[in-house]
């Protein structure tokens, strides 16, 4: 059996390019800027991560994900901002 390919002869699994951009943010600003990466769109992973670097959470998301689907997502990151002072996210999107 031969490897699965596109009709324009690509393999498949390679178009789809991810970007992941790290923000550095307070506490007070890390709904605030979940919020906003989502309503940009095509985010598929939000990672959480400690001063040191360390992941806290890694949260999957749909494509197209809104309302109450992202509200447990919101409210757990809620959580974690009230542990941490100061955390990174990566977001991962689908360019």
């Amino acid at each position: 059996m031969g490897t699965a390919e596109k009709k324009d002869g690509s393999p498949l699994g390679e178009s789809a390019k991810v970007v992941v951009q790290d923000v550095k943010v307070a506490a007070e600003d890390v709904l605030k800027t979940v919020k906003e990466a989502i309503r940009e769109g095509n985010v598929r992973r939000i990672t959480v991560k400690d001063k040191e670097g360390k992941v806290v959470a890694s949260f999957p998301l749909a494509v197209g994900v809104v309302g109450v689907v992202v509200a447990p997502v919101l409210a757990a990151i809620g959580a974690l901002t009230a542990i941490l002072t100061d955390c990174t996210l990566s977001i991962e999107k689908s360019a």
